[in-house]
């Protein structure tokens, strides 16, 4: 193995343990490259990005592109958050502060199978968004 392949595998390696930590939570390209200067480690915004794709592609890692305003989120799959391949996660976003809210919920999940089984759609969890305001800016 040659040392730019080890490098490689060793910023491979901090960034899987480092979106672990973050699991059920969204992190940005931006959020990542902040952690790990931080804490003193060299990782350029290339590498990050083409890690986050590959990660994309081997089923590691959710990408949430919720408009095209705001950076595309990052979410590492779990056990808790990934069933038998499908994401059961939706998001909720702020339209005045921005702010996303992760969103597990069994009633939505009952509204998806209600428009499937009546309407014959099917959506996609990892691009529903519901725009609206948070509790701290609806009290506003």
């Amino acid at each position: 193995m040659t040392m730019k392949s080890q490098y490689k595998t060793r910023q491979r390696a901090d960034l899987t343990a480092y979106l672990m930590s973050k699991a059920g939570e969204h992190v940005t390209a931006a959020d990542i490259c902040k952690h790990f200067e931080e804490q003193g480690k060299s990782i350029g915004v290339t590498t990050v990005y083409r890690q986050l794709d590959k990660m994309v592609e081997e089923g590691l890692v959710n990408k949430y592109s919720l408009d095209g305003t705001t950076s595309a989120c990052y979410e590492y799959i779990d056990a808790e958050h990934h069933m038998d391949g499908q994401v059961t996660c939706y998001h909720c976003k702020c339209e005045k502060c921005g702010k996303l809210i992760h969103l597990h919920c069994e009633e939505i999940e009952q509204l998806l199978e209600h428009i499937h089984t009546n309407h014959s759609f099917v959506i996609d969890p990892r691009r529903t968004v519901f725009y609206g305001l948070c509790e701290a800016c609806g009290k506003n």
